[in-house]
């Protein structure tokens, strides 16, 4: 039903940043939870930052005080905006959009884009 396309990864040195952004195929006032996830070699997928369609939002410990995410209700797009990269970043970062609770995984994703950091 949702439609995810991805775009911003890339490579960059630590202390630089990078904007990721996730196309919807929808208005995204009619998704409950749009998140960003990410997944390094051999580690289990984590939730990077999610926002609701109230705008409440959460971030990981991790990147708090250095991703920002945000939603373009407009354009139907979410972004993660990442500071202060950290070669710790480095991994697959994934689009998710679901009709459940926020921190909880929804059924659709975008195909992941690699960001990486190298020190």
């Amino acid at each position: 039903q949702v439609q995810l396309v991805e775009s911003g990864g890339g490579l960059v040195q630590a202390g630089g940043s990078l904007r990721l952004s996730c196309a919807a195929s929808l208005s995204i006032f009619s998704i409950n939870v749009l998140g960003w996830y990410r997944q390094a070699p051999g580690k289990q997928r984590e939730l990077v930052a999610d926002i609701t369609s109230g705008g409440k939002i959460f971030y990981a410990g991790a990147v708090k005080g250095r991703f920002t995410i945000s939603r373009d209700n407009a354009k139907n797009t979410v972004s993660l905006q990442m500071n202060s990269l950290k070669p710790e970043d480095t991994g697959v970062y994934y689009c998710n959009a679901g009709f459940g609770a926020p921190q909880s995984m929804g059924d659709y994703w975008g195909q992941g884009t690699q960001v990486t950091v190298s020190s």
